[in-house]
């Protein structure tokens, strides 16, 4: 039996005419850029995420970028984040001359850890937290990070916080929508997302006035009115194609998200049934987990059994296997190996499984099947 990582065949199959549809319209109306597509979405997605606003930019890394931008961050200044997420993320605040801080991740969740902020913060001098500007966490596989002592630390120490929010659409955190809690929220709406788009694309979310219409004014080379920069932006605009296409797909997106639970639930009683307790399955620590990985986390062994896996032809994939604090780019923070032990556990511990919303039942117990006849 074949399983892949991913079956976006499948999902295109069910949405195909309505996509056409759209992609159409784009096509006739001539305009591919910004737009009434790009205006609807932005709609759309405020409301789907309690936010104020939405602005639709070119991809969920340029989200983070235009949102530091838009905060007055850059050099000299310094964001903490954690180095267990995709590069974007500490990517992103070096691209705008700040310095990533880094924290240690939480070992049931793999976010942020807030302890470890408050830590890190005691340990600081003076100087060093005159710099710090932000703190940027990662709603990771589709999780909330525990954002109430962030906000609380945020509000103590006069620091924006930006909500990497690229997995984690429709999450929750105590009833309120991820994206919607820190004073940005950033999405991409890359392919493989849970609401991915037919190429590049992202969308960030705010509640504040002022920092919606500096958004918008930054996404396109920091223009207004066109033509006279009082500000320099860059060039973060949406696709009119790509907001159509996640138009269509917003619709369906708490159903897939409720396939996502419901196959989650079933590798807990797959794993259980086959007596796996050696394998740490994914903590739920808020009640809407939207699961764009199902990540698990074994004892020894694991790019064995990922190869095993993959004699199987099932999918599976590493997120991620070097902590960015070990990332050669970032060699100049003088960060070395143990300075981040849960981050670098994780990177060589963790596997994450099929979990799409069209997987079935019989593809799940081949999984597990499998992973019970391996030996750790």
């Amino acid at each position: 039996m074949k399983v892949p990582l991913l079956d976006l065949k499948a999902q295109y199959n069910s949405i195909r005419e309505e996509v056409l549809k759209v992609t159409q319209e784009v096509y006739e109306s001539q305009y591919f850029i910004l737009g009434p597509k790009v205006e609807a979405l932005e709609k759309e997605i405020a409301q789907y995420c309690s936010s104020k606003y939405a602005i639709g930019v070119s991809s969920g890394t340029d989200a983070l970028i235009v949102s530091l931008m838009a905060a007055d961050i850059g050099p000299g200044d310094s964001v903490i984040t954690t180095p267990y997420t995709f590069f974007a993320t500490a990517g992103s605040i070096a691209r705008t001359g700040a310095v990533p801080v880094f924290v240690d991740i939480d070992p049931d969740t793999y976010n942020i850890s807030t302890k470890g902020i408050e830590n890190t913060l005691a340990a600081m001098t003076d100087d060093q937290r005159s710099k710090l500007k932000g703190i940027m966490p990662v709603h990771l596989y589709g999780q909330c990070a525990d954002m109430d002592p962030i906000l609380e630390i945020a509000e103590k120490h006069g620091l924006v916080v930006i909500e990497d929010a690229a997995q984690a659409i429709g999450a929750e955190y105590k009833g309120k929508r991820a994206g919607s809690i820190g004073d940005f929220g950033c999405f991409s709406f890359f392919p493989s997302k849970n609401l991915g788009a037919f190429g590049d694309g992202g969308i960030v979310t705010t509640n504040s006035d002022e920092f919606y219409e500096k958004l918008k004014i930054l996404r396109v080379h920091g223009s207004y009115p066109k033509y006279f920069h009082k500000i320099i932006g860059g060039n973060f605009r949406l696709d009119a194609l790509q907001a159509a296409i996640v138009s269509v797909k917003l619709k369906y997106l708490d159903g897939w998200t409720t396939a996502r639970q419901e196959n989650a639930n079933r590798y807990r009683e797959l794993f259980a049934s086959a007596g796996l307790d050696n394998i740490k399955l994914p903590v739920e620590s808020q009640k809407r987990h939207i699961y764009n990985q199902f990540v698990i986390s074994v004892p020894e062994k694991r790019d064995d059994l990922r190869l095993f896996l993959q004699e199987a032809e099932i999918g599976t994939e590493v997120y991620y296997p070097v902590p960015l604090h070990l990332q050669e780019c970032f060699s100049y923070l003088n960060c070395k190996k143990g300075d981040f032990p849960v981050s670098e556990h994780a990177a060589s511990h963790t596997l994450a499984l099929p979990i799409y919303p069209e997987l079935t039942e019989d593809q799940q117990g081949y999984v597990v099947e499998k992973i019970k006849g391996f030996s750790f």
